[in-house]
């Protein structure tokens, strides 16, 4: 039987169990899933780069770049910017006609749709989810103004799901570029079915009629101006407090990629963000590399996790640390992110994320 880190969990401490429990052939070792959250979902973890894509072309392209590179990012299709006027429907059809297809390898994609005053976005609605092969991942509404607004909306997309019969219901992910919907972050990241808050950068500057400079729109004053750094901070804040996942605005650069990888760095350690938008598809690696943990975040986080499924999730001693169902928790996120990044982990995780083969082989040993 195999005890995980046992040497490290010496009883030099306060804390009254730090000894593995050997498991037994009968004991099934317990996720982090199981056991950290009482009960509840653990809060949302999405890969962390969206990536959009307006017109055919550029849709291909990404869904191409998507099954070479696996289901590390997800594949936004644009009918609100990427519609022609007058062809809103034609452009709803194609988004829907690749969804569910053979260019649709890994169920990542989503749509974006027009925003509540726009009269096509029930439009947009009704023909993605009659006529797709797969519901989209998700559905992203533009410019939300009101919590209300954002309701409505919401309710329409379950309406239309129920009504059509499909199984499951279709999240949905906010972008927040208005004075309205950041007063009201907080109620929006509450409201049910919506899984993400996105920042809209440009919008929201523009929104300020000039009062707020147009270097704000770029690095690194879109990280130094006062409101603009509340705006994120605002977000983020809010999505934590629900489980929910905060999603950074783009990065304009599509040259120099290093500047692309600052800026998702800044966003991820300095904001608390867990996921950014691209608009290019140079961005997506540089995105989806600064928001992976590092390998000696993921090396530690696996001995301390897999040292406290021995102890059956009790207190445990990692080196000169003691840690508790409250630190487990959080190194618990740093190996969702990995696996989410598509980083190399350690074979023995397989067990905390509840892999049946990890279970019998444990259990042989």
């Amino acid at each position: 039987m195999r005890q995980c880190y046992s040497q490290q969990n010496a009883p030099e401490s306060d804390f009254t169990q730090l000894e593995p429990t050997p498991l037994t052939p009968r004991m099934r070792a317990l996720t982090p899933a199981e056991v950290l959250f009482d009960g509840e979902a653990p809060p949302a973890i999405l890969p962390a780069c969206d990536h959009y894509a307006g017109s055919e072309k550029l849709m291909l392209k990404s869904l191409a770049l998507q099954q070479q590179l696996g289901p590390v990012f997800d594949v936004t299709l644009d009918c609100e910017d990427g519609a022609q006027v007058g062809r809103e429907a034609e452009h709803a059809e194609l988004v829907a006609s690749l969804l569910g297809s053979e260019h649709d390898r890994f169920g990542r994609v989503g749509v974006r749709i027009h925003d509540f005053d726009d009269p096509h976005w029930r439009d947009d609605v009704r023909i993605i989810l009659r006529a797709a092969k797969r519901a989209p991942a998700y559905v992203t509404l533009p410019k939300i103004r009101s919590v209300p607004d954002a309701a409505e909306m919401c309710a329409f997309i379950e309406a239309t799901r129920r009504e059509l019969g499909i199984a499951h219901a279709v999240p949905v992910q906010l972008l927040v570029e208005t004075h309205g919907a950041l007063s009201r972050a907080f109620d929006l990241a509450a409201l049910p079915g919506v899984e993400a808050l996105s920042f809209g950068l440009m919008d929201f500057v523009s929104a300020h009629d000039g009062a707020i400079p147009d270097t704000a729109m770029r690095s690194p004053g879109q990280f130094d101006h006062p409101l603009v750094r509340r705006a994120k901070l605002e977000i983020a804040a809010a999505c934590h407090a629900h489980g929910k996942v905060p999603s950074h605005n783009v990065t304009t650069e599509v040259r120099d990629m290093s500047v692309v990888a600052s800026d998702a760095q800044r966003a991820r350690n300095e904001f608390g963000y867990t996921r950014m938008w691209s608009i290019h598809p140079a961005q997506i690696p540089a995105i989806v590399s600064a928001f992976a943990p590092r390998d000696d975040e993921i090396v530690t986080a696996a001995e301390i996790l897999l040292g406290a499924q021995g102890a059956q999730w009790g207190p445990t001693r990692h080196r000169d640390t003691l840690h508790d169902r409250a630190s487990y928790r959080y190194y618990w996120s740093v190996l969702r992110r990995a696996k989410a990044t598509g980083s190399t982990m350690p074979a023995e995780t397989a067990s905390l994320f509840g892999d049946a083969s990890a279970h019998t082989e444990e259990s042989a040993s």
